[in-house]
């Protein structure tokens, strides 16, 4: 893939995550969100349902993973990278949904901040940060063997 085209493609695919925060975020259903944005020490969790809060992290995870797997894609064009990245999100998100609806079903009144990050991982891109400098690092140790 030309530089052009590629420097195309990842402000376009930086775009897609920026829109997903700003016009898709609004409209899924996180009462979370406006918890954390006030004073969220003193107040107790708001009243959730589970099972939409479920559908909502999932359709927000899902458009951030397909969208940063194509910028991994873009800038590596490895599909072993693909598959690897693909599957760190399916297990990651596994894992993290499972420690989500624990935290919130088993809440003692004290895990704030390991509600805040679980569900930051979640819902915004951050693997993405983790994963390009990885895949590069790789990149460069197969280069020089």
């Amino acid at each position: 893939m030309k530089n052009s085209l590629k420097v195309i493609s990842l402000i376009i695919l930086v775009l897609f995550l920026i829109a997903i925060r700003e016009f898709i975020a609004p409209i899924l259903y996180d009462p979370l969100a406006n918890y954390f944005k006030s004073d969220y020490l003193y107040q107790p969790i708001p009243s959730l349902n589970l099972g939409l809060l479920f559908v909502s992290t999932f359709i927000r995870y899902f458009l951030n993973s397909v969208v940063s797997i194509g910028v991994i894609y873009v800038i590596f064009q490895d599909i072993k990278m693909i598959l690897f990245a693909s599957k760190v999100y399916f297990y990651l998100f596994i894992i993290l949904i499972i420690c989500l609806m624990a935290i919130l079903e088993f809440n003692q009144g004290d895990g704030y901040l390991l509600l805040f990050y679980v569900r930051r991982i979640l819902i915004h891109p951050i693997l993405l940060l983790l994963l390009l400098p990885a895949f590069y690092f790789q990149n460069l140790k197969n280069l020089k063997n």
